[in-house]
């Protein structure tokens, strides 16, 4: 490492800024520099009455270090602003991770989400305001989502939180962070609706299309305090614990407008009249048109989807198809792409929609087979173990056939099976293999819409992906799931807080979409997270002690996106002279 003068000219006078930078060797007789840290200006424009030496290295490997500022020939002049540092004592301390940060807390700024908060907050008694709090617990679940207990221990030492919140590493104090979630509940409508106007705000949203689903999120422990922790069906796979079920509505482009929190075990078709109440409760009553899957049609959802006047594009259950069989073989098709086919089925007074996806196709008559196949090799086996005399009994016979009913439900469907005494018969029912072929990729969707474009409808309908993505986000980048808490409120302020981390992660898939859609948000945190921020100290020769903290500069890619979003990273802040030597920093 060695410390490096550049001279810049500008208005007729000449400013010199320092870089550090290292040689890197790039062939066996080429050494490149590389420059790592931007120091700025250290001396004035009085550039005649310095002398800029660097350390240099001679070809033939000898080093030798030259003062910055000589003592011998000149002085420099006693102004406030200069100072001589004695450049052996360079010392780079406190490294911090600041690009992904700072790009947590810019999203949250666009968001109005410091001033929602300080609103909010403001007049709750504490020496740390809560709107930092808050904005510390949301851009951790965005950057490293962990336990409050892990940002308190592991992360909020390792970043630049403090520098940009203007605060110490009280706002990170463990208690601190718990008693920040149980101040956030009360204030879940409020934000919802702040969220709503910003959309419109920054992206032109509209939310007369509303795409709607449930997941699930499980706990780790017996939760006894909380309530809503049922066990239920889980889209897990965790059946042994207990959950929670999140319900989410956004926008085809994946913006948030509400999210509810149910018990466990809570059927989704009856979640749907408790959604429309609390939509219309917070945004007003409007002819919106609500889409969601099959999971949550019922006559009942429907009838009170069109006595409020709503609208809706829905899927209909797989036993739905055996109606449009024949259509599935003749029917008059329309291509959406090279993949999809639509065609219009009118019926009891609405319209249906069939599709069928190719690629879908493929993929269940792949799983079809699998399982098929899987249980023709059991099957054999079994008989094989009859003629060989290794099963005897016919108790246990039955209790083996029993067992693959239950390995293999999805294919004993297709199967007839025969038993007499201590043998086994079985055929394929080959009619029915035939029929689950015609059905395979094939959808089936119902609307009340005046519009007749099967297209239309089609493409209204697979934008359900957005929910889907919204979920995974949620429960993959942002970590929602496993849930630790043990008491209700903070249960409910870890999903508004994970609620929080998505509405920046959106934004930020926002912005990308329309200045580098290639780039997905992890991939942008990835990216500018290798940004830093570094204390770099210098002894001073009058025994003092210079501060210099500084932001590294971003390389080629790294400016190349900020300037596609149009951000600017902060200014360098100013240097800190300390009166007294700093023990600690020159300590080794």
């Amino acid at each position: 490492m060695f410390l490096k003068a550049n001279r810049r000219t500008k208005d007729g006078k000449t400013h010199v800024y320092y870089t550090l930078n290292e040689s890197v060797r790039v062939g066996r007789h080429r050494v490149v520099q590389r420059r790592v840290l931007h120091l700025g200006e250290l001396n004035t424009t009085q550039v005649d009455c310095w002398q800029h030496t660097i350390e240099t290295i001679h070809e033939d490997g000898r080093r030798h270090q030259l003062r910055l500022f000589s003592d011998r020939e000149a002085c420099a002049p006693q102004a406030a602003d200069v100072v001589e540092v004695v450049l052996s004592s360079l010392r780079l301390r406190h490294p911090k991770q600041f690009g992904a940060p700072w790009v947590g807390c810019r999203l949250w700024e666009e968001l109005q989400l410091d001033q929602f908060w300080q609103a909010a907050l403001g007049e709750e008694p504490g020496d740390i305001a809560w709107a930092k709090v808050v904005e510390l617990l949301a851009v951790n679940r965005l950057c490293a989502p962990r336990s409050e207990l892990s940002l308190h221990e592991k992360w909020f030492p390792q970043v630049a939180m403090d520098f940009l919140l203007e605060t110490d590493a009280r706002v990170a104090e463990k208690d601190r962070l718990y008693r920040c979630l149980d101040k956030l509940g009360a204030h879940k409508t409020a934000l919802e609706q702040h969220l709503t106007r910003r959309w419109r705000d920054l992206f032109g949203a509209r939310f007369e299309l509303l795409l709607y689903d449930l997941t699930s999120t499980y706990f780790e422990g017996d939760v006894v305090g909380v309530d809503k922790a049922q066990r239920g069906y889980s889209r897990d796979s965790r059946p042994d614990c207990k959950q929670i079920v999140l319900a989410l509505i956004v926008t085809p482009e994946g913006l948030p407008l509400s999210y509810e929190v149910f018990a466990g075990n809570r059927a989704d078709a009856t979640t749907l009249p408790e959604i429309l109440e609390a939509v219309e409760t917070k945004h007003g009553r409007a002819e919106r048109v609500w889409v969601f899957d099959r999971g949550l049609v019922g006559e009942a959802n429907l009838t009170a989807l069109r006595e409020r006047g709503a609208r809706y594009l829905v899927g209909t259950r797989k036993s739905e198809l055996r109606r449009h069989e024949q259509r599935l073989l003749q029917g008059d098709w329309q291509k959406v792409s090279d993949s999809v086919r639509v065609q219009l089925v009118a019926a009891d007074g609405e319209t249906y929609v069939l599709a069928q996806s190719s690629p879908r196709a493929q993929k269940e008559a792949a799983m079809r087979t699998r399982v098929v196949r899987g249980l023709m090799r059991d099957l054999v086996r079994l008989r094989r173990s009859l003629r060989h005399g290794q099963l005897t009994d016919p108790a246990r016979l039955r209790h083996r056939l029993g067992r693959l009913h239950e390995r293999w439900p999805q294919a004993w469907r297709y199967v007839k099976q025969e038993v007499e005494e201590l043998r086994l018969r079985w055929r394929w029912d080959r009619a029915a293999l035939q029929s689950a072929a015609a059905r395979d990729g094939a959808y089936l969707l119902r609307t009340n819409l005046a519009t007749t474009d099967p297209a239309q409808l089609w493409q209204q309908y697979i934008q359900l992906t957005e929910v889907e993505a919204a979920f995974r986000a949620l429960k993959s980048e942002l970590a929602l799931r496993p849930i630790w808490h043990w008491k209700a409120e903070r249960v409910e302020a870890h999903v508004m807080v994970a609620f929080l981390g998505y509405a920046l992660w959106v934004t930020l898939k926002q912005k990308l979409r329309r200045v580098a859609p290639s780039l997905t948000p992890w991939q942008t945190l990835e990216l500018l997270g290798s940004l830093q921020l570094i204390e770099v100290w210098f002894q001073t020769r009058d025994a003092r002690a210079l501060c210099l903290l500084r932001i590294t500069e971003p390389d080629a890619a790294q400016a190349a996106l900020l300037h596609q979003l149009g951000w600017h990273l902060p200014d360098q802040p100013p240097p800190k002279i300390y009166q007294h030597q700093i023990p600690d920093v020159w300590e080794t």
